[in-house]
């Protein structure tokens, strides 16, 4: 399982961020991308990430050994835009963006009651903490601890101004703590629920026709405390343009805690199965995601 742990980096150092952060200030973003495709994407075309994403394609979609291949070069394309953009972002660069399902946001954060998002690794998630954040409601985002300085930096100096707080992933596992915390403040917590990340505890469930683990933990915080969860994925639709989906995941409050957890994961996946089978080149998984 050492392979499947989340690990939420950003390829580089704080040099060549900062370096790229003002290129980005005064070049259009596109031509960074062409850059990236052949400096950044082509190398890793032998690496077992790009097998990983053929096999996603071959497999679980059934296509032709020759379009699995393009489609993986262009789910690598795909995630160096991804990367790109949340750069430019940084650099003080807007995108457009397209919201479905924000009544269901809406609702929830007018409520005093604390509510949980699960996202997962489809398109670019970070755009959401620009966009889908309550003036009222505090939001706390699960980030891995490991990241490099200068884009955590970057994210303080960004979110500071909106409301957010970022909660890192910690190995003695006081991040649970945080989260608790938050959720009883009534708060918004967004967790990344496609990972196995801190315990190895995990659900299995029919992703795309076989069977796939994911993190037990993003389900029995919601569990936990019986909150109301939400989806939420984030996907690229034009150059400049975004689409943030927002879906409500129900479950039986009533029922058992065991029963709680199973129910929010049918929730989760079948969304997460309806997007990725919409945007299958931007979902950014690099390992053996089936076991297989």
């Amino acid at each position: 399982m050492e392979e499947k742990k989340w690990e939420g980096t950003t390829f580089g150092n704080g040099l060549m961020h900062r370096w790229l952060i003002g290129m980005l200030r005064v070049i259009d973003p596109r031509i960074i991308y062409v850059l990236a495709y052949i400096f950044a994407v082509t190398p890793t075309l032998l690496k077992p990430g790009f097998r990983h994403a053929y096999r996603f394609f071959h497999q679980r979609f059934g296509y032709s050994v020759f379009r699995s291949l393009w489609l993986a070069y262009k789910n690598h394309c795909m995630f160096a835009q991804a990367v790109i953009d949340k750069f430019a972002m940084y650099a003080g660069r807007h995108f457009d963006i397209e919201l479905e399902g924000y009544d269901h946001f809406l609702e929830l954060a007018g409520k005093p009651e604390g509510f949980v998002q699960l996202s997962s690794h489809v398109g670019n998630y970070e755009i959401a903490g620009y966009s889908l954040v309550a003036e009222t409601k505090p939001f706390n985002a699960l980030v891995y601890s490991g990241e490099k300085q200068a884009i955590m930096d970057n994210r303080n100096r960004i979110f500071s101004h909106a409301n957010i707080r970022m909660i890192p992933i910690k190995s003695d596992m006081s991040h649970l703590f945080e989260i608790n915390n938050a959720l009883a403040e009534g708060e918004t917590v967004s967790i990344p629920a496609d990972r196995i990340w801190g315990s190895q505890k995990y659900v299995s469930k029919t992703f795309l026709g076989h069977e796939a683990h994911l993190p037990m933990g993003p389900f029995q915080v919601v569990a936990m405390r019986t909150v109301d969860v939400l989806a939420v994925h984030v996907v690229k639709t034009a150059s400049k343009c975004y689409k943030i989906i927002v879906t409500p995941l129900p479950y039986d409050k009533t029922a058992k805690r065991s029963q709680q957890i199973d129910e929010i994961a049918d929730s989760y996946v079948r969304e997460m199965e309806r997007v990725v089978r919409n945007y299958p080149t931007q979902w950014y998984n690099y390992f053996d995601f089936w076991n297989q």
